[in-house]
């Protein structure tokens, strides 16, 4: 990902809401220039004791959680807050301390933000005032993307709909330094940065089944398992110990163009020795393996799999750390990661 940015000569914020590691933030920070991204000020307040202080909170700021930031900025950290609604940034404008702010822009995904020609957006800014920072958006409709000219097509529409906004706000006296984009997919599949001061993405850094059908990365490359023990067999299912608070139970490849059902079933070396052994029901604590036929393997009780996700992130959320391998199946760090709000 650091690559793919560099031959743009465009700085990566790395979205740490899918790790949320100090040991993978340091991995993911790598000759950049030092800023991340959160999604929870759980997120922020940890990062900022790690001593990464340049930190975007990438989720809608409410009044209520200003003096949680302001105490993490007193305390050395720069927190930037995120708003799309005229009366949070009145909220902001009147707070004793306020955070620096960018406002959201919808560029397609119909989530959050305003539309880049929105009179909102120079209402907002003028609210803001001095702590308005720039604009930022993101493009979460990529993932409908089923080729790269899809997702190159989306990230066009990204760019060009926040630089858009970016320069309605300057062409209004207004300032815009900070211009963000971003998504793992708009990411490495976008022609061109061009007004972009940073992108953001964080799913990359893991992958996940989902990802590898939309071409983010090869299947090969998902760094995250879930490591199970058998404790059923019938004859063409195996029954774990991994269900759907351990796995999640999200669908995303069930829209894709591979049906992974809950997670893709590895050997415990993490490699496909199973063929299309697929979790296919998940219970709380009980996941039902659908063996494929033409891989049959006699796996005793207690055996291990490794099982892929199919997003990474709502899999990880469920875990306190990851245990780190390398190439074999020995345990040779023990990284933690916050979780909560």
């Amino acid at each position: 990902m650091a690559a793919a940015l560099t031959r743009h000569n465009v700085p990566l914020r790395p979205h740490m809401k899918t790790a949320k590691s100090i040991d993978v933030a340091r991995l993911a920070l790598e000759g950049q220039p030092g800023g991340i991204t959160v999604s929870t000020l759980a997120e922020a307040e940890y990062f900022a004791a790690h001593d990464l202080t340049d930190i975007l909170y990438a989720v809608g700021i409410v009044p209520q959680k200003l003096d949680q930031v302001a105490k993490l900025n007193d305390a050395g950290a720069d927190v930037i807050v995120l708003t799309d609604d005229l009366d949070a940034a009145g909220a902001i404008a009147t707070h004793p301390r306020p955070p620096r702010t960018l406002i959201e822009v919808d560029t397609g995904e119909s989530r959050g933000g305003v539309s880049p020609d929105d009179d909102a957006l120079l209402a907002i800014a003028d609210r803001l005032g001095v702590n308005l920072a720039g604009v930022m958006t993101h493009a979460g409709h990529s993932y409908a993307g089923r080729s790269v000219a899809d997702v190159a097509r989306i990230a066009e529409a990204e760019r060009s709909g926040v630089v858009h906004a970016a320069d309605r706000l300057r062409a209004a006296g207004y300032p815009a330094p900070i211009v963000s984009m971003g998504s793992s997919p708009t990411a490495l599949h976008a022609v061109s940065f061009e007004g972009v001061t940073e992108v953001r993405a964080g799913v990359y850094m893991f992958g996940d089944l989902f990802q590898a059908e939309i071409f983010t990365h090869a299947i090969n490359d998902i760094a995250v398992t879930v490591l199970t023990s058998v404790i059923g067999r019938r004859p063409g299912k195996l029954l774990v110990d991994a269900g759907g608070l351990a796995l999640s139970k999200d669908r995303s490849t069930e829209a894709a163009p591979r049906d992974y059902g809950f997670g893709l079933v590895l050997d415990r070396m993490g490699q496909r020795t199973l063929g299309e052994a697929i979790v296919r029901r998940a219970y709380q604590e009980h996941g039902v393996i659908e063996l494929d036929p033409g891989y049959q393997m006699a796996l005793p009780i207690g055996g291990r799999l490794r099982i892929a996700p199919n997003h990474t992130c709502m899999t990880a959320a469920a875990h306190d750390r990851y245990y780190v391998v390398d190439g074999g199946d020995d345990v040779v760090a023990v990284w933690p990661r916050v979780n909560g709000w």
